[in-house]
């Protein structure tokens, strides 16, 4: 592992290390296998991820569930409201037809008349006065039935908003504890480790890019973005240094799907928030039709996403302790790719946003396949 977090961890570690020097009488265990060593790392990592894309989830429907039961309060407002009115009209019939019934009826009147159109004129007269009452009748039956079924809907979304925040809670605590393991784990490396774990995780970076450049899956044609899609990329590289920080969406700090919604936000395209929600309701593209803007997405669980740069690289904040950066897109195993703009014309040109050569420096590779956790339920 390299960047930013191996150098904070091996200042930390040889700080203890001094501190506790001249207490150490034994002779250290042997090291584990730096490959070994480097796919636990690198798993727990994985879980945190996955843990915090669903924390994202939650938070959406969470998010979703709180408008819904706001609308259904303002719903049920207005049909109580309605009730009301409507009590308050049956209400008034009723005085008028008690008052009515203490004299002759409009029937009675009817029938009473000697003149025939008098008689048909209170016929008429009765008609649309029964009509009248029984339409304040079915009125009244209907908002009520309304009202009951609102009450009823935003009891039932209170509870889920309610059963919701203690699943968001779970996973926040799922990625605390994962999290902590992790840094249990560097604490307990030497400097000497940290390199190793460094190196390795270059080496294979740089032995899956090359083996996919070799393979053609990329294609040889150099494509131009959408206007959309060069907006997003202009946003992502803007970003560039900023920390990772699981949850969240800039402005100061990003996680990987964060940023790349965001991205597309600015672009004025909404997308979903998380990867798997990218992977599963975006539009598949393949790898040798890639363009600046889409999205590239890894693990087999669609847990981590980055942003296509061109040229075999990517934009994406890696993991905890590390900042976005610009890596080679092989940097973890891909799933595929999705494009959020499938209808959008490519432009005729397109000069990229300057990327500094530090945006290359730090950690590249998100989660391990290799140890890979269960899919979390959504």
């Amino acid at each position: 592992m390299s960047g930013r977090l191996f150098r904070a961890a091996c200042v930390a570690v040889v700080l203890v290390a001094t501190a506790s020097a001249g207490a150490r009488a034994e002779p250290a265990a042997p090291a584990e296998p730096v490959g070994v060593l480097l796919t636990r790392l690198q798993g727990l990592y994985q879980k945190a991820e996955q843990a915090a894309e669903a924390y994202n989830a939650a938070e959406v429907a969470l998010t979703a569930r709180q408008g819904e039961e706001r609308r259904l309060g303002v719903e049920l407002g207005r049909a109580r409201g309605a009730v009301g009115a409507e009590q308050a009209v049956a209400g008034r019939l009723a005085r008028e037809q008690y008052r009515g019934a203490r004299g002759f009826s409009p029937y009675a009147r009817m029938l009473f008349s000697g003149d025939p159109q008098s008689a048909l004129d209170q016929r008429r007269l009765a008609a649309r006065e029964g009509a009248r009452r029984a339409g304040v009748l079915a009125r009244l039956t209907r908002g009520e039935r309304q009202a009951d079924a609102l009450a009823t809907a935003a009891r039932k979304a209170l509870d889920s908003e309610q059963q919701l925040t203690k699943e968001r809670k779970r996973h926040q605590d799922e990625v605390a504890l994962q999290l902590k393991e992790v840094e249990k784990v560097l604490a307990s490396l030497t400097p000497e480790e940290l390199t190793r774990l460094g190196t390795r995780e270059a080496e294979n970076t740089a032995t899956a890019q090359r083996e996919l450049l070799d393979s053609g899956k990329l294609g040889t044609t150099l494509r131009t973005p959408t206007a959309a899609g060069g907006t997003a990329l202009t946003y992502a590289a803007a970003q560039l240094g900023k920390p990772y920080v699981w949850g969240a969406e800039g402005p100061g700090s990003f996680d990987c799907s964060g940023l790349t919604s965001q991205a597309w936000a600015h672009a004025g395209r909404a997308i979903p928030r998380t990867s798997q929600e990218q992977w599963a309701r975006l539009p598949k593209v393949p790898l040798d039709k890639l363009r600046p803007g889409d999205l590239v997405v890894y693990f087999p669980t669609a847990t981590h996403v980055a942003l296509y740069v061109g040229d075999g690289k990517v934009i994406q904040a890696p993991r905890p302790g590390a900042r976005v950066k610009v890596s080679p897109i092989a940097a973890n195993p891909l799933l595929g790719a999705v494009r959020p703009d499938p209808d959008g014309a490519p432009l005729a040109d397109f000069t990229p946003p300057p990327l500094p050569e530090a945006a290359a420096a730090g950690d590249d590779t998100g989660y391990s396949a290799e140890a890979e956790p269960a899919t979390s339920a959504r």
